[in-house]
């Protein structure tokens, strides 16, 4: 019986009640975290141990964890201590970490918990293959979508267009999440203005909050994307959803008639977004991925086109509306491709991965995941 409390930042908050009664459920969120400096290693072993958890298990990002360097350092600290550390990478990017610090050093920065911790986990091909070879106990999980898959019946669809703006007569194109550079913004305004210009009625529906927070730069990257819709005459075909709860995200993604996705750096599975758009059965244009992917197939599962070429994804838009046989064909693969990726099976493949190690600790009774912040 694996019991998961989540330690994380005071900016977070719990979604639901913490039990009923004297019966506590799983997970347990404790928004503790003020900073995530030096003296966070030792509150962490003191919190391991006021619970009587087995594992410490990390969820990493570079750009959480205030960016600091003590959380990389940790894993070390705490196997010293007796207790067992996994690490999971969400990215393998490098962190700032002071003026002319070079590349090499931080790397090193970025990798060292791989030689540290227990267990190591990657959520994607391209993230196995930079470390594969090097780390023993590598093992990759996917991520699951935070969005789960609803379907619409015909008349929730177009109650749910309707509720946009969009008749049975508009083409609407979709995008997810938070606006920044990698995702190709600029480029999917280009896709609809060409789109428009070859006589389409096409429209485009942004799901969810403008920005995030964790990149300063994301706020100036919309200015630049809401100045090129207003300079090709598209803001009345541009719609923005603000931020939704997560059961109309997923009927926002299912009233769209495609879901565009124009990342820079290619598709790839640690991306939230194209596992949101999996799950709820959307036909997908995406980038052409930069490293194996082999859970996806073009033609298949999605549409790919390479980045930064916003006449490729017009085209790739253009096959989906001209053929419905195409459109459907893509729907149905999204939702069969999601299951590799529910929960369920994520859960599944952790258990496993603790499990290798009760060789050496036979009984694996808690754990706690350590989370950057409210992401």
């Amino acid at each position: 019986n694996l019991q998961v409390s989540v330690l994380t930042d005071t900016r977070a908050r719990q979604s639901s009640p913490q039990g009923c009664g004297n019966l506590p459920t799983y997970p347990q969120i404790y928004p503790q975290v003020h900073h995530w400096g030096w003296p966070i290693m030792g509150k962490i072993v003191a919190f391991a141990q006021a619970h009587g958890v087995d594992w410490i298990h990390v969820q990493y990002q570079t750009a959480a964890y205030g960016m600091h360097p003590a959380i990389n350092f940790a894993p070390w600290f705490w196997r010293r201590r007796g207790l067992r550390v996994a690490w999971t990478y969400h990215d393998l990017l490098v962190p700032y970490l002071f003026p002319k610090a070079g590349g090499r050093l931080r790397r090193w920065v970025t990798e060292r918990p791989a030689f540290t911790a227990d267990r190591v986990v990657v959520t994607n091909e391209a993230d196995r293959l930079q470390l594969a070879g090097r780390i023993p106990h590598l093992a990759k999980i996917p991520i699951g979508s935070n969005i789960q898959g609803v379907r619409l019946t015909l008349a929730e669809r177009q109650a749910h267009r309707a509720r946009w703006g969009y008749d049975d007569g508009c083409f609407v194109l979709a995008y997810f999440g938070f606006l920044n550079r990698s995702k190709g913004g600029l480029a999917l305004v280009e896709t609809l203005h060409r789109l428009v210009e070859a006589g389409r009625n096409a429209h485009l529906l942004m799901i969810g909050e403008r920005v995030g927070a964790s990149d300063p730069t994301n706020f100036a990257y919309l200015q630049e994307v809401e100045a090129a819709i207003q300079a090709r005459g598209l803001s009345a075909r541009v719609r923005w959803t603000g931020r939704l709860p997560a059961e109309e995200v997923g009927a926002a993604l299912n009233a769209a008639d495609a879901l565009v996705m124009l990342y820079t750096d290619g598709a790839s599975l640690r991306r939230g977004t194209l596992m949101a758009g999996l799950a709820n059965g959307c036909a997908i244009v995406t980038t052409t991925p930069q490293a194996p992917l082999p859970e996806l197939e073009d033609g298949r599962d999605v549409l790919f086109v390479e980045p930064d070429r916003p006449e490729a994804a017009a085209a790739a838009v253009a096959r989906i509306a001209d053929d419905p046989l195409l459109a459907e064909r893509l729907r149905v693969q999204a939702r069969a491709r999601s299951r590799l990726f529910t929960w369920d099976v994520v859960a599944a493949h952790h258990l496993a991965l603790y499990g290798s190690a009760e060789a050496q600790r036979p009984t694996v009774n808690g754990d706690v995941s350590t989370q950057g912040g409210a992401r």
